[in-house]
């Protein structure tokens, strides 16, 4: 029987198998800043935070992993 994985998470492992740049998705970054997802993805318009594109949908991305762990380590929510 095939485990379920979420399609973000298997995006991510995905991306990271073939790039030398970690990435989290929407959800887990907000969760690192307490925020939920919606609120995230307006901090990330807000703040102007680095989109990585996912081919073939206009409405999903990754985040960078650096510019998180800075926001985390500066504090800044």
């Amino acid at each position: 029987m095939k485990v379920f994985e979420d399609w973000n998470q298997k995006l991510k492992s995905d991306f990271n198998a073939t790039s030398r740049v970690d990435v989290f998705t929407v959800k887990e970054a907000g969760e690192l800043l307490g925020l939920t997802k919606d609120q995230m993805k307006v901090f990330v318009d807000k703040n102007n935070l680095t989109k990585v594109p996912i081919m073939r949908n206009v409405h999903r991305y990754l985040l960078l992993k650096s510019e998180i762990d800075q926001i985390v380590e500066n504090g800044v929510v």
